[in-house]
Protein backbone atom coordinates (compact mmCIF):
# COMPACT_ATOMS: atom_id res chain seq x y z
CA UNK A 1 0.00 0.00 0.00
CA UNK A 2 1.22 3.37 -0.74
CA UNK A 3 1.03 4.88 2.65
CA UNK A 4 0.84 8.65 0.96
CA UNK A 5 -1.53 7.95 -1.42
CA UNK A 6 -3.60 6.33 1.07
CA UNK A 7 -3.57 9.07 3.58
CA UNK A 8 -3.89 11.76 1.19
CA UNK A 9 -7.30 10.01 0.11
CA UNK A 10 -8.24 9.53 3.85
CA UNK A 11 -7.99 13.07 4.01
CA UNK A 12 -10.31 14.04 1.00
CA UNK A 13 -13.27 11.73 2.70
CA UNK A 14 -12.99 13.31 6.06
CA UNK A 15 -12.28 17.03 4.42
CA UNK A 16 -15.85 15.93 2.73
CA UNK A 17 -17.32 15.03 5.87
CA UNK A 18 -15.92 18.04 7.17
CA UNK A 19 -18.72 19.83 5.28
CA UNK A 20 -21.71 18.30 7.20
CA UNK A 21 -23.58 20.81 8.86
CA UNK A 22 -25.00 18.49 11.25
CA UNK A 23 -23.52 18.19 14.71
CA UNK A 24 -23.34 15.51 17.14
CA UNK A 25 -21.71 15.04 20.57
CA UNK A 26 -18.87 12.79 21.56
CA UNK A 27 -16.73 12.77 24.55
CA UNK A 28 -17.59 16.35 25.30
CA UNK A 29 -16.65 17.65 21.97
CA UNK A 30 -19.36 18.30 18.88
CA UNK A 31 -18.29 16.92 15.65
CA UNK A 32 -19.81 17.34 11.96
CA UNK A 33 -21.78 14.33 11.76
CA UNK A 34 -20.42 12.10 9.29
CA UNK A 35 -16.68 12.80 10.38
CA UNK A 36 -17.69 11.45 13.69
CA UNK A 37 -19.44 8.40 11.98
CA UNK A 38 -16.37 8.07 9.85
CA UNK A 39 -13.77 7.59 12.59
CA UNK A 40 -16.44 5.06 13.98
CA UNK A 41 -16.61 2.84 11.42
CA UNK A 42 -12.43 3.19 11.31
CA UNK A 43 -11.92 2.64 14.40
CA UNK A 44 -13.94 -0.37 14.53
CA UNK A 45 -12.52 -1.89 11.20
CA UNK A 46 -9.04 -1.58 12.98
CA UNK A 47 -10.80 -3.66 16.49
CA UNK A 48 -12.67 -6.16 14.41
CA UNK A 49 -10.89 -6.43 11.01
CA UNK A 50 -7.28 -5.20 11.39
CA UNK A 51 -6.08 -7.45 8.40
CA UNK A 52 -8.64 -5.95 5.93
CA UNK A 53 -7.65 -5.01 2.62
CA UNK A 54 -6.74 -1.28 1.46
CA UNK A 55 -9.81 -1.45 -0.56
CA UNK A 56 -12.33 -2.20 2.85
CA UNK A 57 -10.10 0.66 4.61
CA UNK A 58 -11.10 2.79 2.02
CA UNK A 59 -14.87 1.88 1.56
CA UNK A 60 -15.38 1.82 5.38
CA UNK A 61 -14.25 5.17 5.53
CA UNK A 62 -16.41 6.46 2.37
CA UNK A 63 -19.54 4.41 3.70
CA UNK A 64 -21.78 7.56 4.78
CA UNK A 65 -19.34 9.78 2.74
CA UNK A 66 -21.78 13.53 2.80
CA UNK A 67 -24.75 11.72 3.41
CA UNK A 68 -26.82 14.84 4.54
CA UNK A 69 -26.93 15.97 0.62
CA UNK A 70 -29.63 13.68 0.09
CA UNK A 71 -32.22 13.89 3.00
CA UNK A 72 -34.91 11.26 3.65
CA UNK A 73 -37.22 13.97 3.77
CA UNK A 74 -36.79 14.25 -0.03
CA UNK A 75 -38.17 11.18 -0.67
CA UNK A 76 -41.69 9.28 -0.23
CA UNK A 77 -42.24 8.42 3.59
CA UNK A 78 -43.28 4.87 2.63
CA UNK A 79 -41.20 1.73 1.89
CA UNK A 80 -40.45 2.02 -1.51
CA UNK A 81 -39.21 5.52 -1.14
CA UNK A 82 -37.14 4.07 1.70
CA UNK A 83 -35.47 1.77 -0.78
CA UNK A 84 -35.77 4.36 -3.67
CA UNK A 85 -33.31 7.16 -1.10
CA UNK A 86 -31.11 3.71 -0.10
CA UNK A 87 -30.24 2.88 -3.86
CA UNK A 88 -29.45 6.50 -4.01
CA UNK A 89 -27.39 6.56 -1.47
CA UNK A 90 -25.31 3.82 -2.21
CA UNK A 91 -24.43 5.01 -5.85
CA UNK A 92 -23.74 8.65 -4.63
CA UNK A 93 -21.70 7.76 -2.00
CA UNK A 94 -20.22 5.00 -4.57
CA UNK A 95 -20.00 7.98 -6.81
CA UNK A 96 -18.24 10.50 -4.46
CA UNK A 97 -15.60 8.33 -3.23
CA UNK A 98 -14.33 7.37 -6.21
CA UNK A 99 -14.25 10.90 -7.78
CA UNK A 100 -12.15 11.95 -4.92
CA UNK A 101 -10.04 8.63 -5.05
CA UNK A 102 -9.04 9.50 -8.74
CA UNK A 103 -8.88 13.12 -7.81
CA UNK A 104 -5.70 11.25 -5.59
CA UNK A 105 -4.48 9.54 -8.00
CA UNK A 106 -5.69 5.78 -7.43
CA UNK A 107 -5.80 3.64 -10.57
CA UNK A 108 -9.04 2.93 -12.07
CA UNK A 109 -9.46 -0.68 -10.39
CA UNK A 110 -8.57 0.64 -7.00
CA UNK A 111 -11.61 2.89 -7.46
CA UNK A 112 -13.65 0.38 -8.99
CA UNK A 113 -12.97 -1.94 -6.02
CA UNK A 114 -13.65 0.49 -3.46
CA UNK A 115 -16.87 2.10 -5.38
CA UNK A 116 -18.27 -1.87 -5.90
CA UNK A 117 -17.80 -2.46 -1.71
CA UNK A 118 -19.61 1.47 -1.13
CA UNK A 119 -22.51 0.36 -2.94
CA UNK A 120 -23.11 -2.88 -1.54
CA UNK A 121 -24.08 -4.86 -4.82
CA UNK A 122 -22.21 -8.39 -4.12
CA UNK A 123 -23.20 -8.13 -0.62
CA UNK A 124 -24.69 -11.55 -1.18
CA UNK A 125 -21.31 -13.02 -2.38
CA UNK A 126 -18.65 -10.66 -1.73
CA UNK A 127 -16.24 -11.67 1.13
CA UNK A 128 -15.31 -8.09 1.66
CA UNK A 129 -18.27 -6.06 1.08
CA UNK A 130 -19.93 -8.69 4.17
CA UNK A 131 -17.19 -7.24 5.99
CA UNK A 132 -18.08 -3.64 5.06
CA UNK A 133 -21.70 -4.68 6.38
CA UNK A 134 -20.08 -6.14 9.46
CA UNK A 135 -18.46 -3.18 10.68
CA UNK A 136 -21.76 -0.63 9.43
CA UNK A 137 -23.87 -3.10 11.83
CA UNK A 138 -21.21 -3.17 14.43
CA UNK A 139 -21.26 0.86 14.77
CA UNK A 140 -24.61 0.72 14.71
CA UNK A 141 -25.11 -1.47 17.91
CA UNK A 142 -22.46 0.31 19.91
CA UNK A 143 -23.03 4.15 18.56
CA UNK A 144 -26.62 4.24 17.35
CA UNK A 145 -28.83 2.25 18.41
CA UNK A 146 -29.57 3.66 21.69
CA UNK A 147 -30.18 6.97 20.24
CA UNK A 148 -32.35 5.25 17.23
CA UNK A 149 -34.51 3.59 20.56
CA UNK A 150 -34.88 7.00 21.71
CA UNK A 151 -36.33 8.29 18.61
CA UNK A 152 -39.03 5.19 18.58
CA UNK A 153 -40.78 5.36 22.31
CA UNK A 154 -43.31 4.45 20.70
CA UNK A 155 -42.25 0.86 19.60
CA UNK A 156 -42.93 -2.62 21.82
CA UNK A 157 -40.74 -5.41 22.23
CA UNK A 158 -41.91 -7.17 19.98
CA UNK A 159 -41.39 -4.58 16.92
CA UNK A 160 -38.09 -4.17 19.05
CA UNK A 161 -36.53 -7.96 18.76
CA UNK A 162 -37.84 -7.51 14.77
CA UNK A 163 -35.68 -4.73 14.21
CA UNK A 164 -32.42 -6.53 15.87
CA UNK A 165 -33.14 -9.37 14.50
CA UNK A 166 -32.83 -7.46 10.98
CA UNK A 167 -29.46 -6.30 12.29
CA UNK A 168 -28.12 -9.51 13.37
CA UNK A 169 -28.99 -11.48 10.56
CA UNK A 170 -26.94 -9.33 8.35
CA UNK A 171 -24.25 -9.95 9.78
CA UNK A 172 -21.35 -12.78 9.72
CA UNK A 173 -20.92 -15.94 12.34
CA UNK A 174 -17.75 -13.83 13.06
CA UNK A 175 -19.48 -10.59 13.58
CA UNK A 176 -21.74 -12.24 15.93
CA UNK A 177 -19.24 -14.06 17.70
CA UNK A 178 -17.21 -10.59 18.37
CA UNK A 179 -20.33 -9.08 19.32
CA UNK A 180 -21.36 -11.69 21.89
CA UNK A 181 -18.02 -12.19 23.26
CA UNK A 182 -17.89 -8.72 24.53
CA UNK A 183 -15.33 -7.26 21.98
CA UNK A 184 -18.22 -4.02 21.47
CA UNK A 185 -19.87 -1.85 24.04
CA UNK A 186 -23.67 -2.81 24.26
CA UNK A 187 -25.91 -0.16 24.61
CA UNK A 188 -27.15 -1.25 28.01
CA UNK A 189 -30.93 -0.53 28.27
CA UNK A 190 -31.15 -2.52 25.36
CA UNK A 191 -29.27 -5.64 26.09
CA UNK A 192 -31.64 -8.01 27.50
CA UNK A 193 -33.93 -7.20 24.19
CA UNK A 194 -30.90 -7.83 22.37
CA UNK A 195 -30.31 -11.27 23.85
CA UNK A 196 -33.44 -12.22 23.11
CA UNK A 197 -33.49 -11.51 19.98
CA UNK A 198 -30.21 -13.16 18.55
CA UNK A 199 -31.10 -16.24 20.88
Amino acid sequence: MDQNLYQATIGAFDKANAEDPNKEMADGKEFPKELLYARRMTEMQERYAPEASEAVKLAVRAQHIQRWKIPRSDYAMDKPGYMLWRTTLYKFHAETAGNLMKEAGYDDGMIARVKNIVSKKELKTDPETQLMEDIVDLVFIEHYMLAFAGQHADYDEAKWIVIIKKTWNKMSARAHEFALAGKIKLPEALVPLILKAVQ
